[in-house]
Order: structure tokens, then C-alpha cells, then sequence
């Protein structure tokens, strides 16, 4: 693994490498409250075949991380990775994300599809039926209820408190961390300290344009979906740890209307943290698709 970091128009990004240099490159976006380091265990599988890149995303770790909410206004979030690929000259190229990294994922194969060579995402959802879900008022809706907390000022000096014991107690709700131990929780320790990047880690959720219903009272004046305007035009793969308990199969459910070259593979007993419990199997889904 390598490090290194690289300038983009919004300031300077950190870069963790695995694999030989020309190797075919794959982008790999992590997720909320991660860093570059959470895909470790997946690329060093894959690092054989690969060269993959995984940055600390704006306000996350080594990288930029401006104060004010506009600064994380999804188009910017997109734009960074873009501008990345452009920057390291290999586009198209595959790319890999993982929860809010799933996000951003979307946004380049929806905004920028000619820098997207395959689309993978694990645990994420893609903003049509993601938002239809929040709405419904559902289960999605109540697993969804900490959005609306965070998106609260100040919850990231509520979250930082006692040495990240609010974060943590997010960050593991109803999950298996038996995985967040010793020196691989020193490091996340050790990346959440680093100032201000857990305003910018929250300030993701803040910018975002989703609507969440309260459970039982459905959101009626959303307009409805347009699946042109947010298809997914690359082949795409959706790995999912059949154990999430934040994000919820009903918030996948008509993906294959924005994504018809659609591929679902699920890993039993792994949860939304499955690259980290299950990484073997994540990195053979990754490889055989790609």
C-alpha cells in the first residue's frame, strides 16, 4: 500500500494505493464515518490484479475539509472524484463505493458516465428508490430517523464526546463490530480526531437534498421519479450484507428500473460493514464481475 496526496481545484486529497502501478485502476469510494483505510482487506485481496485507489473523501481524514454545509452540496462531492479520475488520467474506469461512497458512486455513472467503466456498489442505494423509501413512512423511514439527528447543530460535538462514544454507538447500531478492535480502531480514533473533519463527515448528511418521513407519516409532495433522467447506463453490481440494519432491501427494490445491466449478489451474515467482515467474498464478487 502507498500513500501520496494529489491536488484537485477544491483543494488537496489523500490517496491510498494498492497494486502494481499499471495494473487496471478501480476507484474505490468508502463510506460514513470511514477513511481510505477502511478498504484495506478488500483491495490487498485484489491488489494481485488491480490497482486501486481509494482517497479520503472531502471532509474525511488527510483530505480537504471546509467548514460551511454548501461545501458538501453532492454535485461537489461528485465533482471531487471526477476531477480525480481526470487527474490521474484512467477514465473510464470501474468504481466501487460503499454507503454515503455509494452515493457519490451513483452520481458519476448518472453525471459522468463516460468516466464510469462498471459500477459496484456494496450496501448503498441510488437516490430513486432510496428517497421513494424514506418517504413511504416505513421501515426504511424509522431505520432512518438518525439523518434527521445529525443534520442537528452541534451533533458532531455530541457525537465526539467521551472519546467518540456517541459515534461509535452509531456507528455499531444493532451491528456485528466485533471487527472494530485494537490498533484498526486506534487508526479510526486517530482519523475522527483530526480537526474538523467530523463537522465535515456530518455536514454530508446537512447538504443532502434527501427527505425523511417520521414512521407512519408518509411524505406526499415529492415529484415523482424519473428513472431517464438517474439511469445507470454501465453494467452494475449490488453486493449486499443481508444483515443491515440501517439500510433495508426496500430501499433497493426497482433498481432494475434505473439499472437495467443489474447484477445482485448477497452475503449472508455480514451487515452493513460487510468489506470488513466478509472481504474475501466481497473481493471475489469485485473481481469476477470486473
Amino acid at each position: 500500500m502507498r500513500e501520496r496526496f494529489v491536488d484537485l481545484p477544491a483543494g488537496r486529497f489523500f490517496l491510498r494505493e494498492w497494486g502494481d502501478a499499471d495494473a487496471p485502476p478501480v476507484l474505490l469510494l468508502h463510506g460514513f464515518p470511514e477513511y481510505s483505510g477502511a478498504w484495506d482487506a478488500v483491495a490487498s485481496r485484489l491488489s494481485d490484479r488491480f490497482r486501486l485507489i481509494a482517497p479520503d473523501q472531502r471532509g474525511y481524514g488527510q483530505s480537504v475539509a471546509p467548514s460551511a454545509v454548501t461545501d458538501y452540496a453532492p454535485a461537489k462531492l461528485v465533482a471531487d472524484m471526477a476531477a480525480l479520475i481526470a487527474t490521474l488520467d484512467v477514465g473510464p474506469v470501474p468504481v466501487v463505493g460503499h454507503d454515503w461512497g455509494a452515493a457519490v458512486a451513483y452520481g458519476l455513472a448518472i453525471l459522468r458516465a463516460d468516466l464510469v467503466a462498471r459500477l459496484v456498489i456494496l450496501n448503498g442505494v441510488h437516490p430513486g428508490p432510496f428517497q421513494r423509501a424514506l418517504a413511504a413512512g416505513g421501515a426504511q423511514s424509522a431505520a432512518s430517523q438518525y439523518i434527521d439527528w445529525l443534520r442537528k447543530d452541534g451533533s458532531e460535538d455530541v457525537l465526539a464526546a467521551d472519546d467518540f462514544a456517541r459515534l461509535r454507538g452509531l456507528f455499531g447500531a444493532n451491528m456485528d463490530m466485533g471487527w472494530l478492535t485494537g490498533t484498526t480502531l486506534d487508526d479510526y480514533l486517530r482519523e475522527w480526531a483530526l480537526p474538523g473533519r467530523l463537522r465535515g463527515m456530518v455536514n454530508w448528511y446537512r447538504a443532502s437534498p434527501v427527505r425523511v418521513a417520521r414512521p407512519g407519516q408518509p411524505i406526499t409532495d415529492l415529484p415523482a421519479p424519473n428513472p431517464d433522467r438517474l439511469r445507470i447506463a454501465c453494467p452494475h453490481l449490488l453486493i449486499w450484507g443481508t444483515g443491515d440494519r440501517a439500510l433495508l432491501p426496500e430501499a433497493t427494490e426497482g433498481l432494475e428500473d434505473y439499472a437495467p445491466d443489474l447484477i445482485r449478489v448477497t452475503i449472508p451474515g455480514a451487515d452493513h460493514w460487510l468489506h470488513h467482515q466478509a472481504p474475501a467474498a466481497v473481493a471475489e464478487a469485485i473481481g469476477g464481475f470486473l
